[in-house]
C-alpha cells in the first residue's frame, strides 16, 4: 500500500512556503512533526498515508525543513514543490531508524509538537529518539493558521456547496414510500461523486423515529408515507475541501400535527444564528442565537449538540460553535450552522449551511431553500 497521488490541484508554491514559514513562526521556538493528514496537506499539499512506517514532515526551530518518508513510499510525494519549498526529502529503507532521522533534523529541541493525530507507535518512537524533548501537540498551533481561509480556500468551499445543493435539489428523485434508508443512501452517494466530489464521504437518511438520533446514518427501515426525514450528506471536492449541507423532507403531508409549528421554529433558529455571524463576535454567541430561539419556544430540551462545526480540509475542525467558546469570529473562518430538534420516539428535523465569516458580515456557501421540503 502507498501513498496516493494528490487528489486534485496542489497550492502554489509561495502559497506552501507561506503557509511553512507561518507554522515555523506559530510554533515560536518549537519543533514540529506533522504526521501524514489534514495538516501535512494544508503545509505541503499531499496529505499522504498513515502506515507503520513512519512518514512526518520535520520543522524544525530554525533551518530547512524535511520530509522522512520511507523510500517505497516517496514516489507518492513526487508531484509536490519540496525543491522550490526547500523542504529536504529523506528517504530510509526497512532496517533504518526513521526515527532517528526525524530526531537529527529537529536539532535536539527542548520542545516538539506532535500532530494530534499522529499513531502511538510513532509517537512512543519519537520519544525514545528525543529523550529528553517535552512532547505537546501540534493541533493548537495548526489550527491557528487553518481557521482563516484565503481566497482559494473559500472558493473551494463554494465549489463544494455548489455541488451538494445540486445533490439536494434531486433529493426527490430516490425519498418516497416504499425505499429503504440504505437504498435512498446509495443513490445519493453515487450523485455526490456526480455531482462534482471525489467521494461520498457521510450520509445520513434518517426518517420517522430514527430522526430523532442527530448521527443516524442509514437504517433497513422502510419509509412509509407521512414520515419527516433528516437527510445530512458531504464531502471532499479536488481541492480537498468538504461539503455538509442538512434539508429536512416530509414524504407527503407531515403524519405529525405538530410538524409545521416546530420546524418553523427551527428555521427561525437556524436563521437568527446566521444573522449573528459577524467579525468579533463570539463563536458561543452565534450558538445563544440559535438556541434561545428553541429554548424559548419550549424545546431546549431537544436541541443536543453545539450549533456547528469548522470545516475545511476536515468535515470537523475549528473554530467550534459551541457554549463556553469566547473565540472572536474574524474573516475567513468557515463553519457550519445547523441546529436541530429531536424527539426521541416521534421525529427529528435539522436545518445546516456552511458560512464564512466577511469583512462586515456572513456568506452562506449553500443556497437551497431552508422550508421543510415536501414531496
Amino acid at each position: 500500500m502507498s501513498s496516493r497521488a494528490p487528489q486534485g490541484p496542489v497550492p502554489d508554491a509561495a502559497v506552501l512556503r507561506s503557509r511553512l514559514e507561518r507554522a515555523r513562526e506559530a510554533a515560536a521556538g518549537t519543533g514540529l512533526l506533522i504526521a501524514p493528514g489534514s495538516d501535512l496537506r494544508y503545509l505541503l499539499g499531499q496529505a499522504g498515508g498513515s502506515f507503520e512506517r513512519l512518514t512526518t514532515l520535520v520543522v524544525p526551530a530554525d533551518g530547512p525543513p524535511a520530509l522522512v518518508v520511507p523510500k517505497l513510499e516517496a514516489p507518492g510525494f513526487a508531484g509536490l514543490p519540496l525543491a522550490e519549498l526547500g523542504v529536504e526529502v529523506v528517504t530510509w529503507v526497512d532496517g533504518d531508524d526513521p526515527y532517528g532521522l526525524a530526531a537529527d533534523r529537529l536539532r535536539a529541541p527542548d520542545l516538539v509538537a506532535v500532530s494530534d493525530f499522529t499513531p502511538a507507535v510513532h509517537v512512543l518512537g519519537l520519544r525514545d529518539a528525543l529523550p529528553k524533548a517535552e512532547q505537546v501537540l501540534a493541533g493548537p498551533i495548526v489550527r491557528e493558521l487553518r481557521m482563516r481561509k484565503d481566497a482559494a480556500e473559500i472558493q473551494a468551499l463554494r465549489t463544494a456547496g455548489a455541488a451538494i445543493d445540486r445533490v439536494h435539489a434531486r433529493v426527490g428523485e430516490w425519498l418516497r414510500p416504499g425505499r429503504t434508508e440504505a437504498e435512498v443512501g446509495a443513490d445519493i452517494a453515487a450523485a455526490i461523486v456526480d455531482e462534482g466530489h471525489v467521494v461520498a464521504d457521510f450520509v445520513i437518511v434518517a426518517s420517522g423515529p430514527n430522526g430523532a438520533s442527530p448521527h443516524h446514518s442509514l437504517s433497513g427501515r422502510v419509509i412509509e408515507s407521512g414520515d419527516v426525514v433528516v437527510v445530512d450528506i458531504g464531502g471532499p471536492v479536488a481541492e480537498g475541501y468538504n461539503s455538509d449541507s442538512t434539508r429536512t423532507y416530509a414524504v407527503g403531508e407531515p403524519r405529525d400535527a405538530d410538524v409545521a409549528a416546530t420546524y418553523a421554529v427551527l428555521r427561525d433558529a437556524q436563521q437568527a444564528a446566521v444573522d449573528a455571524v459577524r467579525p468579533g463576535v463570539s463563536a458561543e454567541t452565534v450558538d445563544a442565537a440559535a438556541r434561545d430561539v428553541i429554548a424559548a419556544a419550549g424545546f431546549g430540551e431537544f436541541f443536543i449538540h453545539r450549533t456547528g462545526h469548522g470545516i475545511g480540509l476536515d468535515v470537523h475542525e475549528e473554530p467550534y460553535i459551541v457554549a463556553g467558546n469566547a473565540l472572536p469570529l474574524e474573516p475567513g473562518m468557515a463553519f457550519s450552522v445547523e441546529p436541530g430538534i429531536y424527539q426521541p420516539g416521534r421525529w427529528g428535523a435539522r436545518i445546516e449551511d456552511i458560512v464564512v465569516v466577511t469583512a462586515d458580515g456572513v456568506e452562506p456557501m449553500n443556497r437551497r431553500p431552508h422550508e421543510l421540503v415536501v414531496l
